[in-house]
């Protein structure tokens, strides 16, 4: 049960979609008292001035210049997961309150699934699953072949923790690695892994035979990837995207694997989440798509929510915030 003088956290809602976990709630309870958007809405002007920080689960509840103007003691908004592009820093900073993400704890689930996606992809594991169950099948096709992966180039686009273990991992495959990044990392952690820093992104894109973007999604990085990057990459090239949908020009994708500008797209990110159900990417054989699950494992998730819990708690008692986003 939620104690008496616990502080006051807004949150969308428990359960459900979307929601806040429910085998999360205990430990949230021992630590907050949770309101919820709906109990907020019939009583706003007795819960508004009580209300402390905001705990945003999938991106919910949604932080605009509405909410902030109804919560005149709000001193922190705990959002789930690395991505910050849903929120307005610049202007939350305005009304002196402090945002936090959980960045390092997502990096190893999301790296394993970009890893996952390439394999996936490249040995054609979801059509072979189809084949093996159909109930038409009666021999398997000897000439249904995949892509190796062991010793073929990857081209990483954003080195930070999450890029960075993907080269970890792709060694263990014997990749020749590639990375374009804004910071080049230092000749020890590129010995380590054995990658090359391309300082431009076209050297990157015609070398490599599989292209995976772990960005963040800024105004530079918006829709990165278009016609002229496409282009660029081999026809043999698969594109892997566990960053942003936006960081991709989608109609172009389309475009460039109905024409085999490029071979394949393995995507656990699009614009929008999910797709309209007639989208052509949804159509197309040579995608595979996931439903942004990079860090949706139980442990990563509870990391997520304790480590939201702990900026909340050093935000509230004035102390620095682990994982303070700044504006």
């Amino acid at each position: 049960m939620e104690g008496p003088g616990l502080p006051v956290v807004l949150i969308d809602h428990l359960g459900g979609v979307q929601g806040v976990y429910e085998d999360h709630t205990e430990f949230l309870q021992k630590h907050f008292h949770l309101i919820t958007m709906e109990e907020f809405l019939e009583n706003k002007e007795d819960l508004a001035p009580k209300i402390r920080a905001v705990y945003q689960w999938c991106q919910k509840p949604v932080v605009n210049e509405e909410l902030l103007q109804s919560l005149p003691n709000l001193s922190i908004v705990a959002s789930a997961g690395v991505g910050i592009d849903h929120l307005d820093l610049k202007l939350i900073s305005s009304y002196s309150v402090k945002v936090s993400n959980t960045p390092s704890v997502v990096s190893t689930d999301t790296a394993d699934l970009g890893i996952a996606l390439m394999l996936a992809s490249s040995r054609r594991i979801v059509e072979g699953h189809q084949i093996a169950v159909s109930p038409h099948t009666q021999h398997f096709p000897t000439d249904w072949l995949g892509t190796e992966v062991s010793g073929a180039t990857l081209g990483i686009v954003g080195m930070g923790t999450i890029g960075y273990k993907v080269a970890q991992r792709a060694k263990a495959f014997e990749m020749k690695i590639l990375y374009h990044s804004r910071k080049q990392r230092n000749k020890e952690e590129e010995g380590t892994v054995g990658a090359i820093y391309c300082k431009k992104i076209d050297d990157l894109l015609q070398q490599s035979d599989f292209v995976l973007l772990s960005v963040n999604l800024t105004p530079q990085t918006q829709k990165l990837i278009g016609r002229r990057e496409l282009e660029l990459m081999k026809p043999t090239a698969t594109l892997i995207n566990i960053s942003r949908g936006l960081v991709v020009d989608q109609d172009a994708l389309v475009e460039a694997l109905q024409n085999r500008v490029i071979k394949a797209a393995a995507l656990d990110v699009t614009y929008p989440e999910p797709l309209p159900r007639d989208h052509p990417l949804l159509r197309l054989e040579n995608v595979l798509l996931t439903p942004h699950i990079g860090s949706a494992t139980g442990q990563t998730r509870r990391r997520m929510m304790e480590g939201m819990v702990e900026s909340i708690r050093a935000g509230l008692a004035g102390l620095p915030v682990p994982n303070q986003v700044l504006p």
